[in-house]
């Protein structure tokens, strides 16, 4: 099979043999990640278990017996086959095609359990997003709407299509919960905007992972800060997180994709994903 493979920093595509295991899943596609990138550059290993030096946490493609799903993986997601846990797969909803499948499951699975599980959002919960135009961003505003949240959505750009799936883009007020997608100075701005008892939650550092605070603001409202990653989870523990995201009727999420690229132009790919400003996914894709 062919594979995406981290050779000194850069992205090769090369000839591997193919895994076996339980589930087998020819891969139709697959997203990019921040994560993948960090590994990339030789900053983030892959945890036991998978591929060391092909990165991908998350594809779709069929089954051997023709099923169409979209699986969650610690890694070796950018392959044509790809061997994954049955618990960590869901079928395919009907309203999404290949490519955003591809893009599905690492972003909403993030950023369900960062709002559900370690923020327990609740409907009517005033939520706001930080970084909301990349692929959790969107996947959090509209599992927030999906909530009854009154959701907000900041980001540099693309208001009009975060707009477009019910969030507001007004930052100004007071929040009972913020998903922190951006990091650094954010921290402080976040602990101001909090609300009476408010949840922060953090799930992405991409402007920094130091912040300097003051607790007193925290300490007057009752404040909660949280953060967590998913791909280092053991395998129950993501199943978990999966079980919870199949109890949703999952036709009412849409995967915007800003970009697919070919398996062959895998690091131009990548590169367009370190550009920012994009809006969802970048996704890479195989030859059916």
């Amino acid at each position: 099979m062919r594979a995406a493979v981290i050779r000194e920093g850069k992205l090769a595509v090369e000839e591997r043999p193919e895994p076996e295991g339980e589930l087998r899943i020819r891969v139709r596609a697959a997203g990019v990640n921040n994560a993948d990138l960090i590994q990339r550059a030789g900053h983030y290993p892959a945890p036991p278990g998978a591929p060391a030096d092909i990165p991908g946490l998350e594809c779709a493609g069929e089954t051997e017996d023709g099923r169409r799903v979209m699986a969650l993986l610690g890694g070796g997601g950018q392959a044509e086959v790809v061997v994954v846990d049955a618990r960590h797969v869901l079928d395919v909803p009907a309203g999404l095609d290949d490519v955003q499948a591809g893009g599905f499951m690492e972003a909403f699975c993030t950023a369900h359990d960062a709002l559900f599980t370690q923020a327990q959002l609740q409907a009517g919960d005033r939520l706001l997003v930080n970084g909301a135009a990349g692929g959790v961003g969107v996947a959090a505003v509209q599992l927030g709407v999906d909530a009854r949240a009154k959701v907000t959505a900041n980001a540099r750009h693309h208001h009009a299509e975060l707009q477009a799936l019910g969030a507001d883009t007004d930052v100004d007020g007071e929040y009972d919960v913020i998903v922190e997608l951006v990091g650094g100075e954010n921290l402080q701005q976040n602990l101001l905007r909090l609300a009476a008892g408010g949840r922060i939650v953090i799930i992405g550092t991409g402007a920094g992972r130091r912040a300097e605070i003051d607790f007193g603001p925290l300490m007057a409202k009752r404040g909660r800060i949280s953060a967590s990653t998913l791909r280092a989870r053991s395998a129950d523990e993501k199943a978990k997180v999966v079980r919870r995201l199949a109890g949703l009727d999952l036709e009412r999420f849409t995967v915007p994709v800003e970009a697919a690229y070919p398996l062959a132009e895998v690091e131009a790919a990548y590169e367009r994903f370190a550009q920012g400003g994009k809006f969802g996914k970048i996704v890479v894709t195989f030859d059916t």
